[in-house]
């Protein structure tokens, strides 16, 4: 047996004293001391028992020496391998230190140095890699982000949208959204079949419905998302186009020239009571007519007229019975109703100053389908060019005639600039423009001029006899600019008064 008290100095310059092992050392060594007290007050007769503590090495005195530390270390180890199963079991029953930290497993390598800081700082690291990165729960989005994210998806879809519908005012695209209804009675008649390949050629739908106004063609728009192919009305336009047969539209011709008083008054309206029957039954539709081969109507009653001519230079006077034998031609039916072609001009303008609405002769079936051809992208692009025009401006940005004209850093573009300037005058012809551009190829050398003259009336009349050429050749033709323009020009580059107007005199 080995004394306690023989190497006790040794020990203490040997080995370091932990904090954090005085617990535990007190917990696994208690019964061992007790039992090493007991043993030293029966070998030493009872002197100095409480002063000396003896513990037993399980080992003969011939073994080699093993440090108490690691001797206790190791009876430690033996005490808790039964209950180590489980990592967290024997980690809770080591209990807590002094210092409020956990007793840390004992099967990892101790420092060696003084401090056991960084290997409390490694237990722990171990630790918390042996249980797992534990899985970030996420809170849950709350009722403000709910709102933001409902708030970005319907910005979002109002973009959407817009930009659908700016790509359905495309002239491309515009078209393939317009729906031609046809009224059945179209069909019916010789152009029929070549109305409706017209209308299919332009790749917009064709609807073949029974329309409010008889013989009629009118147009519906579907919605942006709507389909080409889809069924569903769409939003109608007020456009309509009304066919008129030759017969019907010279009766209500004569019926106009009886309501004018020129031959005796008949029972029949007149084209632009008719008109305004129509308007009053349909109100905000844009109506316009169309008629179909009335020259054929103008042929034959010219030659008809001829045949009488003829007939009485011939001395035929059988009246009655010529009339039986048109008749019997005719198969029993009335002739038509006489009525010229000054009367037919007569009748339109009347309608159109009335009514507005304007009639449309055509020659034949083919023209009139082109015809419905051109009213249909007429419609499908009028949203598109309204929107073009609503610049903000009373006047117009872009033309040929005002349009602007681009100047470089190099003064190219500077004449056409001045040339352009010119033709802002009413009455002012290309022609008369270059022949000033001619003489004063600037406003400062026009300036110049104005300078040098001595009073006003010389100044007025400066350009009044600038020539003015036209054509090339033996057709060329001459003028003068005239003292009209030649004020005009005076007074916009002198006069110092803004409400001054350039047809005012001077």
């Amino acid at each position: 047996m080995c004394s306690y008290s023989d190497s006790t100095s040794d020990l203490d310059e040997e080995l370091p004293v932990f904090d954090f092992l005085q617990a535990g050392r007190r917990r696994a060594s208690q019964s061992r001391v007790e039992a090493s007290a007991a043993k030293g007050d029966a070998a030493a007769g009872g002197t100095g028992a409480a002063d000396v503590l003896m513990i037993s090495s399980d080992s003969d005195d011939c073994a080699p020496y093993v440090p108490l530390a690691q001797r206790l270390e190791q009876r430690r180890r033996k005490a808790i391998s039964p209950s180590s199963s489980s990592s967290s079991s024997s980690y809770a029953a080591a209990g807590n230190g002094e210092d409020g930290e956990r007793c840390p497993p004992s099967n990892l390598p101790r420092p060696n140095g003084p401090s056991g800081s960084d290997w409390l700082l490694g237990l722990r690291q171990a630790r918390t890699a042996s249980r797992g990165a534990s899985p970030v729960r996420r809170k849950p989005a709350g009722r403000g982000q709910q709102k933001d994210k409902e708030e970005r998806e319907r910005q979002k879809a109002e973009r959407k949208a817009l930009a659908e519908a700016a790509k359905a005012l495309r002239p491309e695209e515009c078209i393939k959204r317009m729906v031609v209804a046809v009224d059945p009675a179209l069909l019916q008649l010789e152009g029929g079949g070549v109305l409706l390949s017209s209308v299919q050629a332009l790749g917009c739908s064709c609807a073949v419905e029974k329309q409010s106004v008889p013989r009629s063609v009118s147009w519906m728009r579907r919605a942006a998302g709507a389909q080409p192919g889809g069924g569903g009305g769409g939003v109608p336009e007020a456009h309509v186009v009304m066919q008129v047969t030759v017969d019907d539209f010279v009766t209500l011709v004569q019926g106009y020239v009886q309501e004018e008083g020129r031959v005796p008054c008949g029972s029949g309206p007149s084209l632009t009571s008719w008109v305004q029957e129509h308007q009053r039954r349909h109100p905000g539709k844009v109506l316009s007519l169309a008629v179909i081969d009335l020259e054929s109507y103008f042929r034959s009653q010219k030659s008809q007229s001829q045949k009488r001519f003829r007939e009485a230079v011939a001395g035929e006077e059988l009246g009655g019975e010529g009339k039986a034998k048109r008749r019997r031609k005719n198969g029993g039916e009335e002739a038509r109703p006489e009525v010229s072609q000054v009367e037919v001009e007569e009748a339109v303008v009347h309608l159109q100053l009335h009514t507005g609405v304007s009639v449309r002769f055509l020659l034949t079936w083919k023209d009139f389908s082109a015809h419905i051809a051109m009213t249909t992208k007429a419609v499908a692009e009028a949203p598109f060019k309204r929107e073009r025009e609503q610049t903000g401006f009373s006047f117009h940005l872009e033309s040929e005639w005002a349009g602007g004209q681009r100047v470089d850093r190099g003064g190219r573009g500077l004449l056409q600039a001045w040339r352009r300037q010119i033709q802002q005058f009413n009455r002012v012809s290309p022609d008369m423009a270059s022949a000033i551009l001619v003489a004063y190829p600037s406003p400062q050398l026009l300036r110049k001029a104005y300078s040098h003259c001595k009073s006003d009336r010389e100044k007025i009349s400066l350009l009044s006899d600038l020539v003015v050429r036209r054509g090339e050749g033996v057709t060329s033709t001459a003028r003068r600019v005239g003292p009209e323009l030649s004020k005009r020009l005076f007074l916009l580059m002198n006069s110092c008064d803004p409400q001054q107007t350039l047809d005012s005199t001077v």
